[in-house]
């Protein structure tokens, strides 16, 4: 393989695997069969809408980006538009964007009796009202010829009050008059449980499609896809290794793919192999987000020698329950395979309770009552980057993931 052919092939991979970015191209899309069949059941059935929630990590923005695609397909004509929330968003600028990229085909009633003409503007902005109310919402789409789909992204970054009672209006209003059109909302947890105490009612119109962390074979067919995109392979080994490293979180899978795949290429090869693995973790530790290297440096930071990051380590470690939380007895089997001889509980019971501390930047989140309490981590994306760095610093060898969870 010369250069130049290293150069294009390291390219392709780049665009294969984006771990910055949702993905956007449904043959790179990778399972989650379930949440997809609900959401075109809710799209299907006029007065339906749909939440999609789950852990900061899981895919739910891909999931919800690629949906124009998978709703594209043959037999399927949706007009579909997309926004982000931001801490400011008001209900007017949330509408606003979404209306800018929607062009308007409506009916328009003609001097004839059943004289209907079709007439289309550039965006539905144009006729939005100043301050939009949920009855100017549904007013408009009572004209609409074509079903459509308005996704709103990050909901729970609203700040609760005027805007997500306005958007629970909105879904009632739209649910009562069976309206040709599926708001679908993407956040965590808790903006589902914020809409529906603003409208009880609610509830029933709404879809409520929980979004787990992805298993290791739905994580392999994104490696798999992504490989054959550019015509590469993986030694099966490796790929197990890195879905088993990305602890079900598809944005480690993209990066650790993405290092491995140019690591072999380096090498000038079209396979991924074992020596590619340590590399591709090195990088993607390199290229870890800094708000997670800060977080993990003040976690584990300490003037004298302790057990902080060896702890922590035992944590990213436990096995979970379907919300992320591990007990402080599933820590003793790890930690004991950390330092190589048998830890009890009282050994490091106080880090679990001192890494829900501001002093340790609350890496951690406790939950139930004393002395049966549950944790888990603040932000999910931290738990694969405590693993690879204690891969890194020899804390543990990648064979162990293998006894563990």
């Amino acid at each position: 393989m010369d250069y130049g052919e290293r150069l294009k092939l390291t390219v392709e991979i780049s665009q294969s695997f984006t771990p910055s970015a949702p993905i956007d191209r449904l043959s790179l899309f990778a399972g989650r069969t379930q949440q997809v069949t609900k959401l075109i059941n809710t799209v299907s059935q006029r007065g339906q809408h749909a939440v999609l929630f789950g852990e900061r990590g899981v895919g739910k923005t891909s999931l919800a980006t690629v949906l124009k695609d998978i709703l594209g397909q043959k037999h399927m004509d949706f007009a579909v538009a997309s926004t982000n929330c931001e801490a400011g968003s008001t209900f007017a600028s949330i509408f606003e964007n979404l209306f800018s990229d929607l062009p308007l085909e409506y009916r328009e009633q003609g001097m004839g009796f059943g004289q209907v003409t079709h007439k289309t503007l550039s965006s539905m902005r144009d006729v939005l009202p100043v301050n939009p109310k949920p009855e100017d919402i549904r007013n408009l789409f009572a004209k609409t010829v074509v079903p459509t789909i308005l996704i709103i992204d990050e909901i729970d970054r609203i700040e609760k009050g005027a805007t997500t009672v306005a958007l629970a209006d909105t879904i009632k209003t739209l649910s009562d008059h069976a309206s040709q059109v599926t708001l679908i909302l993407v956040g965590v947890a808790d903006s589902v449980d914020g809409l529906i105490k603003q409208h009880a009612s609610v509830e029933r119109a709404l879809a409520q499609i929980p979004m787990p962390r992805m298993s290791e074979d739905e994580l392999l067919e994104i490696i798999d896809n992504g490989l054959k995109k550019v015509g590469m392979t993986a030694d099966s080994g490796c790929a197990d290794r890195i879905a088993k490293l990305s602890h079900g979180l598809p944005h480690y899978t993209h990066s650790l793919a993405l290092h491995a795949a140019q690591a072999a290429v380096a090498r000038g090869s079209r396979r991924i192999d074992k020596p590619d693995i340590p590399k591709a973790i090195e990088t993607s530790i390199t290229d870890a987000q800094q708000s997670i290297v800060s977080a993990y440096n003040l976690a584990i930071a300490s003037p004298r020698e302790n057990l902080f990051r060896e702890v922590l380590l035992a944590c990213a470690l436990a096995p979970t329950d379907e919300l992320g939380y591990f007990t402080t007895p599933s820590v003793r089997e790890p930690m004991s395979k950390i330092m190589g001889r048998s830890y009890e509980i009282p050994a490091f019971a106080r880090h679990l309770n001192d890494f829900c501390t501001k002093d340790r930047g609350e890496i951690l989140q406790r939950a139930g009552a004393a002395r049966r309490y549950k944790f888990r981590f603040k932000n999910p994306l931290m738990e694969p980057y405590v693993v690879m760095k204690g891969i890194s610093q020899k804390l543990i060898e990648p064979p162990v993931l293998d006894t563990l969870n």
